[in-house]
């Protein structure tokens, strides 16, 4: 093909030509000479052609040999939505603007205002919602049975739940105590009980005046026997109480002094422990199911075959803290905890996950005798004086709460303290045990502890106090501990004084909680399924939702005399908000 430059030119010129031919044609045609010659029109006419048809290939072939590259298109963004916030409405009172600006009084509000009983987690045995298929809650739900009520205590299981009512009363429901009726039952009256714990298949009370009960979980055993027949306390059958409709044992020591009573129980999946007003410790079997065979009674050598005559669940003076003053107790579902007031811990029953806060020895997993815990060695070589305030166990976990003064060198520190850190306090929380669900809250997924290991999260944390104009360690006011889960409520400043008399920004709020560990059953309240291995928070109660960015987290309300109902026209009562860790299911309640 010849070059399209030499085509253009070959076409301007055959223009020409064109145009010079035709004058002559048509100057020939018309002379009046008849003698001239016409030249051949037929090569005329082919050459024409030829041209006609080079000059529109030339045409043709231009715009593909010279085509301009096109720009790439622009990008296409969508175009932005502009959302401008809506105007907060304006307050008509103080208490309008407190609820415009805080969630957090809100919520202390709601607490005096609706007080009653929250749930969620698994609904296997119909204990978070009784009328209800749903297998879990995922979120906080009210129990609506307990509307405007408040509790003395709260225990949950995944198949069935105790409570204390304000009177002192029984009150069971689940499948495990009815399965044709799994609502909420007053069961046993009159006995102006205190505390509960539970155990596989019995609940443990406790009475303000230090008489110490066991009671069957199912209704049909609290019925057998009922019929007129009377046992007496030492008999293993149940007798025929004050409440003809419910039957249980009596487990209060016989051995107490002058003046002495239990004011303190807790219960494993077998066994229980109580704590005299002496400070002296009591073991019993607490389930119908087994006797408790990995140490957790705390008496050497104490088996099903070596047990002394008498009753299966008689009591167990646990000789070996007789002398150590105990201020407290715990249990797991294996094992046991006694605190001293002196700060020692000690630990016994079973240490498969290292939950007793030694070295497991899988030879021997377990420990039958009350054994020091070696925390001290936590603080080897610091400038920090450990004391332990407070412990807590449930499942194969325990916890500490130890205080560390800052002191100058006896602990073995090397450095040097400046004076005006000297009896400075750091309150760290220790956790040991199993941790693949997260439950030590650590941070990691753990198997089995060989000692305890630090909550960073919980430990070693400061405000500053407007009272007191200064900076102050944040304690753990309390930690619930369920089977594979915990939560620790924080003793941080609060707020319950914003009234009709102070400003409309004085705002109430509460205390943080904090949650960690397995979260199968939805347990933990975040909306979600997935374990967490360290403390976070969730949402509040009555938000529907796991979320708890920024404000909208929940806190707990402290104790503080008001008058309940809307408005403040109810009854005047002492109350403050509770946390209950069960066994796959967990409780927020209203407590007397």
């Amino acid at each position: 093909m010849a070059s399209p430059l030499v085509s253009r030119a070959a076409l301007r010129q055959t223009s020409r030509l064109r145009v010079s031919q035709s004058q002559a044609q048509w100057v020939r045609h018309a002379s009046s000479n008849s003698n001239g010659q016409p030249r051949r029109s037929a090569a005329r006419w082919a050459g024409l052609v030829a041209v006609g048809v080079a000059s529109g290939a030339a045409v043709y072939a231009y715009p593909l040999l010279f085509k301009k590259e096109e720009a790439p298109a622009a990008p296409q963004f969508e175009q932005a939505e502009l959302v401008f916030e809506k105007p907060r409405g304006k307050a008509a009172t103080k208490e309008e603007n407190r609820e415009l600006v805080s969630s957090q009084h809100v919520q202390v509000k709601k607490s005096w205002e609706h007080p009653g009983v929250y749930v969620w987690g698994s609904n296997a045995g119909k204990v978070v919602a009784p009328d209800s298929n749903e297998a879990v809650v995922k979120t906080p739900r009210r129990l609506a049975y307990f509307d405007g009520q408040i509790l003395r205590d709260l225990k949950l299981d995944r198949d069935f739940g105790v409570a204390v009512t304000e009177n002192g009363d029984l009150v069971q429901w689940g499948a495990a105590f009815s399965k044709s009726d799994t609502a909420p039952t007053v069961t046993l009256k009159g006995k102006n009980l205190i505390k509960v714990a539970i155990s596989r298949d019995r609940i443990i009370a406790l009475s303000s005046n230090g008489s110490v009960y066991s009671i069957p979980v199912a209704g049909a055993d609290q019925a057998a026997g009922s019929s007129g027949t009377t046992k007496t306390n030492s008999s293993w059958f149940p007798f025929w109480s004050s409440s003809p409709s419910v039957n249980y044992r009596s487990l209060s020591p016989n051995s107490l002094g002058w003046g002495e009573k239990i004011v303190d129980i807790s219960s494993g999946l077998e066994h229980c422990l109580m704590l005299t007003s002496k400070g002296r410790v009591f073991s019993a079997a607490s389930s119908s199911l087994d006797f408790p065979s990995k140490g957790q009674l705390g008496i050497p050598g104490l088996t099903w075959q070596t047990r002394p005559e008498g009753t299966y669940d008689q009591p167990h003076e646990v000789a070996k803290l007789h002398d150590a003053k105990i201020k407290a107790i715990a249990t797991g579902d294996f094992h046991s905890l006694a605190l001293a007031s002196d700060g020692t811990v000690f630990s016994f029953g079973d240490n498969s996950a290292g939950q007793l806060g030694v070295q497991s020895d899988l030879g021997r997993p377990y420990v039958d005798a009350p054994t020091p815990v070696p925390l001290s060695k936590l603080y080897s070589g610091t400038n920090f004086l450990p004391k332990v305030t407070s412990i807590a166990a449930g499942g194969q976990n325990s916890y500490f709460t130890i205080d560390a003064t800052k002191v100058q060198g006896p602990v073995g520190g090397k450095e040097v303290v400046p004076a005006r850190d000297l009896g400075k306090v750091a309150v760290d929380i220790w956790a040991c045990g199993a941790g693949i669900k997260g439950s030590l809250g650590t941070g990691k997924w753990t198997h089995i502890s060989s000692a305890p290991t630090k909550i960073k999260a919980l430990s070693n944390l400061n405000e500053y106090d407007e009272k007191t104009k200064s900076v102050v360690p944040i304690r753990v006011a309390h930690l619930s501990v369920g089977s594979d889960h915990a939560c620790a409520v924080m003793g941080n400043a609060t707020n319950l004084s914003a009234s009709g008399q102070t400003s409309g920004n004085d705002t109430n709020f509460g205390a943080d909680v904090l949650w960690w560990g397995g979260n199968e059953s939805y347990q933990l309240g975040t909306g979600k399924r997935n374990n967490v291995n360290a403390p976070t928070y969730i949402g509040e109660l009555d938000s529907g939702h796991g979320d708890a960015e920024g404000s909208h987290r929940f806190q707990i309300t402290p104790r503080k005399t008001v008058r309940l109902g809307e408005g403040g026209i109810g009854r005047k009562a002492s109350v403050e908000q509770r946390v209950e860790c069960g066994r796959l299911v967990t409780g927020v309640y209203s407590g007397a």
